[in-house]
Order: structure tokens, then C-alpha cells, then sequence
């Protein structure tokens, strides 16, 4: 009897599978419309190949990643690189399932498309599609591919961190836009506060961030480029805050201000550490530990204890360890970048112009309509709110994802570059350059917000 029910739950399930409705959440969220579903739903299988990912990582794995049939023929170091390998296949098949939807869903005007029920439904045979290709994946052999797969995702991931800015800087006029309205309805010197204290603890870690880069990433006699790097980011931050808060750029941007300065100059220092992270000389590039090390290390060594001689490394591949602090901060700014990205939307919304998005669209929706009320134990169908035009642009949407799981890919692995036969693994100056150079254009980007209405003050940049 049992059995019996089981199967007729599951068969509740069929049409949610197969069908054009994205109703895999109905039951578990409340009233929501379908666009905003459906991008959830992307998100969380982008999200669960990046735990996936991970696990790839994980000490232990490399044991059973070994088994695969052929995954380790003609690689010295196989138990220290097999992890990269597999992180390089499992971010391959999201990129190709991602940029294949992104080539199909262009132009989809409207839910009426059959194009769009391919987008909002059918997720069974997504999700088999996307297993299938992770699968054969791995049976793809090393050499031309792997090098191809990195110069692809360097310049993937260089495409979504500009992605990023733009989120942030979205989510920062909409924090500092709410919190304006707060303080003209009422209790002003209270969210002044709250505003002000906000954007001096972000100043203040960024700050905190130079002198820990001074300290540890350059020496008095060395280390050149990281001296450069962190002195121009700094002084281009300051002038960026100094702009931000000018009497022409207020009379022409009322939304700008400090708080949005001060959660760029934070994101630039990111960008910077995380360059610097790249460097080959490990001189300039001390790990982690080595930096708690130092810090936890004595001043001085008493005249009755004999100095420890550092061992030199041997030569072979660098191994990334899963706790990686740079690939954690990194991996939790893409998450909530990606979160919001697929929640957010408001008619003066970044992400909207973005996405391309034409209208108001909510994460949920309190209000219940006579077409949403079903009997209990019916499978409650998402409204759909795209029949007369979509609410974002299927093609790109897709398209920031392929970007995203490049960006993972090389996140997780720290952006080593591995050559042609997949044998080595070793930090580069190009990927050094990609960086701290997405940081600068970065920096341009944000600047042009700022300055645009006064360069061109016959468009409306509303």
C-alpha cells in the first residue's frame, strides 16, 4: 500500500518534470511568479555543480577520482592534480549547458514562444542533460582542451567579475536609496547613524586591508609590482570617493554618495589581494598560513634557542587547498552576487538593465488571485507573469551563468594555469594582469557612473 502511494506522489510530480511551469518549488515557497522561479531554479543548479565543485577538492576525493577509467593515464602528479581536472570538467559542463541555452532562448519575446517552456520547465531532462555532459566530460582527453578551457576561462571570468560590479553597485543605491526614504519618514538621526557607521566600516576594513598588503605582500628591497598595485588602487579609490560626494555630481546624481564609494574601494581591495594571490614569486605571495604564522611568530629568538632553517620546497605542482581563503571570499561574492541577481528587480533596477528587463517583477507575492487558489493536495501551479512580454532576457540570463561557472571554475582553481599535457600546475603574471586589471576597469566603470550626466548632460541617465 505503501509502495502503491509512493508512486501515485510521484506521479504528482510528472507534470512539474515535463511540463512548461516552473512548479519544482510550489510547494515549499509561497505564491511566486514564474520568472523569478525559474531563475531561482537556475541559480540552485548553478550553486549545486559549485558544491559539486568543491567536493572535487575535498582531501580524499583524489582516491576516487584515480578510478575514473583513464583520468590519470600519463600525469606524474596525479593524486595532486586530478582534483583540478575534475573542477575543470564539472564547470565545463555548466558552461556548455548554460551557453547553449543562452544560443536557443534568443529573442524569446514572450511566454507564448514554445522556446520559453523549454526555459521554464522540463527540468528532468535539464538536469539529465547536465549530468550526461559532466559524465562525458570527464572522458574528454588532456592536451589542446584543457588549455583552450583556460584561456576561455580567464577571459569568462573577467567578463563576470565586471558582472559583479555592476551587482554591487546596484545593491548599493538600492541599500543607501531604502535607507534615505527611512530617514525622511521618520527617525532620521537614527538611520543617519546606522548609514554612517555602515560606510565607515567599510572604509575602515579596506583601510585595514592596504596595511596588512603593505606588510606582508611587499619587501623593502623587492616585490615592485605589488607596491604599484596597492598604491595606485588606493589613491584611485580616494579620488573615486572624493567624486562621488562633488557638488556638480550631487546636483546630477542625488543617488551617489559615500556608502556606494565605500563598497567599491572594498571590492578593489578584494580584487587587488586576489591578484597579488597570483603572483609566481612566493616572496611577494605569502599563503595564509604563512602570514598567521608570521604574525603569531616571536619578535625575537632568545640566544639559548637555535634558528630554524626554512626547508626549500621541491620542485612540482602547486597544490590548492580547499579552504583557500582567497577562493572562499571569492565563492561567497559570487554566491550572494548571483542570489541577488536572480531576486532583484525594480524599474530603476541595475539588474533589470542588465537582464534587459522590462517590468516589476517580485520574489514573492503576497497577494493570492482567483487563478492561483487549488484544493489541497493539488500541486500549486507559479503564476505566469510573461504572456504579454518576459520580465528579463532568457539569452542573457544564460549567458551571465556560462560566465558564473567560469568564473567558478577558476576560482577553484585559483587561476593556476596547467600546461599542455595537465602535468604542472603553476601561478602566472597573465593571470596576475587579468586580475588587476578588472580592478581598474572596474574602478572606470563606477566613475563613469558618476561623471557620465555631466559629460553628456543631454541624456537621460535616469
Amino acid at each position: 500500500m505503501g509502495a502503491v502511494l509512493g508512486v501515485c506522489s510521484l506521479a504528482s510530480w510528472i507534470p512539474c518534470l515535463c511540463s512548461g511551469a516552473s512548479c519544482l518549488l510550489c510547494r515549499c515557497c509561497p505564491n511566486s511568479k514564474n520568472s523569478t522561479v525559474t531563475r531561482l531554479i537556475y541559480a540552485f543548479l548553478l550553486l549545486l555543480s559549485t558544491v559539486v565543485a568543491c567536493i572535487m577538492l575535498a582531501p580524499g576525493m583524489e582516491m576516487q577520482l584515480k578510478k575514473v577509467p583513464g583520468f590519470c593515464d600519463k600525469v606524474v602528479h596525479c593524486e595532486e592534480l586530478v582534483g583540478y581536472r575534475a573542477v575543470y570538467r564539472v564547470s565545463f559542463a555548466m558552461a556548455v549547458f548554460f551557453f547553449l541555452f543562452s544560443l536557443i532562448m534568443i529573442q524569446v519575446k514572450s511566454s507564448k514562444d514554445p522556446r520559453a517552456s523549454v526555459h521554464n520547465g522540463f527540468w528532468f531532462f535539464k538536469i539529465a542533460a547536465i549530468v550526461g555532459i559532466m559524465v562525458g566530460a570527464f572522458y574528454i582527453p588532456e592536451g589542446p582542451f584543457t588549455t583552450a578551457l583556460f584561456a576561455i576561462g580567464t577571459c569568462g571570468a573577467f567578463c563576470f567579475i565586471l558582472i559583479q560590479l555592476v551587482l554591487l553597485v546596484d545593491f548599493a543605491h538600492s541599500w543607501n536609496e531604502s535607507w534615505v526614504e527611512r530617514m525622511e519618514e521618520g527617525n532620521s538621526k537614527c538611520w543617519y547613524a546606522a548609514l554612517l557607521a555602515c560606510t565607515g566600516l567599510f572604509y575602515t576594513l579596506s583601510f585595514i586591508a592596504v596595511v596588512l598588503f603593505y606588510v606582508f605582500y611587499t619587501k623593502p628591497d623587492a616585490c615592485t609590482e605589488n607596491k604599484f598595485f596597492i598604491s595606485f588602487n588606493m589613491l584611485v579609490c580616494i579620488a573615486v570617493s572624493i567624486t562621488s560626494v562633488l557638488p556638480k555630481v550631487q546636483e546630477h546624481q542625488p543617488r551617489s554618495g559615500l556608502l556606494q564609494s565605500s563598497i567599491i574601494t572594498l571590492y578593489t581591495m578584494y580584487l587587488t589581494w586576489s591578484a597579488m594571490s597570483n603572483e609566481p614569486e612566493r616572496i611577494c605571495n605569502p599563503s595564509l598560513l604563512n602570514i598567521i604564522s608570521q604574525i603569531a611568530a616571536p619578535t625575537s629568538i632568545p640566544a639559548n634557542v637555535t634558528a630554524i632553517v626554512p626547508v626549500v620546497p621541491t620542485p612540482g605542482p602547486q597544490k590548492l587547498q580547499w579552504w583557500d581563503a582567497q577562493s572562499v571570499v571569492g565563492l561567497t561574492v559570487f554566491v550572494l552576487c548571483l542570489l541577488y541577481s536572480s531576486i532583484r528587480s525594480s524599474n530603476n533596477s541595475q539588474v533589470n538593465k542588465l537582464t534587459l528587463s522590462t517590468s516589476d517583477s517580485v520574489i514573492l507575492d503576497d497577494t493570492t488571485g482567483t487563478g492561483s487558489d487549488v484544493e489541497d493536495g493539488e500541486i500549486r501551479r507559479v503564476p505566469d507573469n510573461e504572456k504579454d512580454g518576459v520580465q528579463y532576457s532568457y539569452a542573457f540570463f544564460h549567458f551571465m551563468l556560462f560566465l558564473a561557472s567560469l568564473y567558478i571554475m577558476m576560482t577553484l582553481t585559483n587561476w593556476y594555469s596547467p600546461d599542455a599535457e595537465f602535468k604542472t600546475l603553476t601561478s602566472k603574471w597573465p593571470a596576475v594582469w587579468v586580475k588587476i586589471s578588472s580592478s581598474w576597469v572596474c574602478l572606470l566603470l563606477y566613475l563613469w557612473t558618476l561623471v557620465a550626466p555631466l559629460v553628456l548632460p543631454n541624456r537621460d541617465f535616469n
